[in-house]
């Protein structure tokens, strides 16, 4: 039994992909069903649900029409699109600030609802911590904030973070550092996603 033409099918890596779309547009639609459930999860865990929607479909419409662009020696193209998706969220950073000063001083925001959810079990604890949290987030210069959230939120290596931002890794290391030492400071401890983990290379 045969099955479905090579064209349909996920025979190669991203970048194939992209290629092939430049002649059969209808083949970007792969990349679409493979990330965009990721894209929006961080989006959202940034700007809320609402404003995700928009983010995630703005972010494969500008990827789809800059695809000729894309390079094509990287197999993978998650960091792209996430770069991408930072970029949208980038525009909106006073939303992002404001919900994230919301949050510190009452302890509650829709859309930091599931902010403690992967580091704190008990309820009571999750929103005790969401609030000294997220005044540490927003706190945190845009760049800054931009490569820790990539590093915890989207697990990007810090290799991936440099291609999504098109920063060299030393930037990215320096800023990760700077983060992590500036919400460690603010919470006065060690919280989970700022660990310092190894690099996946």
């Amino acid at each position: 039994m045969s099955g479905p033409p090579p064209s349909t099918t996920r025979t190669g890596d991203d970048a194939e992909i992209v290629a092939q779309s430049l002649a059969q547009p209808e083949l970007f639609a792969l990349l679409y069903d493979r990330y965009a459930p990721d894209i929006h999860r961080y989006a959202a865990r940034r700007l809320g649900d609402s404003a995700a929607d928009d983010i995630a479909a703005d972010t494969f419409l500008v990827a789809f029409r800059i695809r000729s662009r894309y390079d094509l020696t990287r197999p993978n193209a998650r960091p792209w699109l996430y770069g991408i998706a930072g970029n949208l969220i980038g525009r909106q950073r006073r939303t992002e600030v404001r919900a994230l000063k919301a949050l510190a001083r009452t302890g509650q925001d829709p859309v930091a609802g599931s902010w403690g959810e992967s580091w704190v079990e008990d309820t009571d604890s999750r929103i005790a911590a969401q609030g000294p949290l997220a005044g540490a987030l927003a706190a945190l210069t845009a760049g800054d904030r931009h490569v820790l959230l990539l590093v915890a939120w989207a697990e990007l290596t810090y290799q991936e973070v440099a291609e999504a931002l098109d920063i060299p890794v030393g930037t990215v290391r320096s800023r990760l550092n700077r983060a992590r030492r500036k919400v460690r400071t603010a919470l006065g401890a060690d919280p989970a996603f700022a660990s310092d983990a190894t690099e996946v290379a």
